[in-house]
């Protein structure tokens, strides 16, 4: 059995707190994700008190090597999403 937590498990949760239908509890999941993917995109970085801040960082191309056949070959430059953790988070978890 799998331990991840899915969309669908966060949409059962939002439905058995709040009260609202299926629907509505998976619109407003969306809406949320989409508010955030939105603004990370287009501020580059995005603070959730309590909970942690994401951001984007650029990696630079480098040369990689395929381990099996020791080929070279230039990974390119890319940009990457980070999560730092706030220290509410961070105390939560090694409580």
């Amino acid at each position: 059995m799998s331990n991840n937590l899915t969309r669908q498990n966060l949409i059962n949760s939002l439905y058995m707190q709040i009260g609202f239908s299926k629907k509505i509890s998976q619109n407003i999941l969306d809406d949320l994700l989409t508010t955030i993917t939105d603004n990370i995109v287009s501020n580059k970085k995005i603070k959730i008190s309590k909970f942690g801040t994401f951001s984007i960082r650029e990696k630079k191309s480098r040369v990689g090597r395929n381990p099996k056949t020791k080929v070279s070959k230039i990974i390119s430059s890319r940009n990457v999403v980070l999560f730092k953790p706030s220290k509410e988070f961070k105390n939560l978890i090694n409580e």
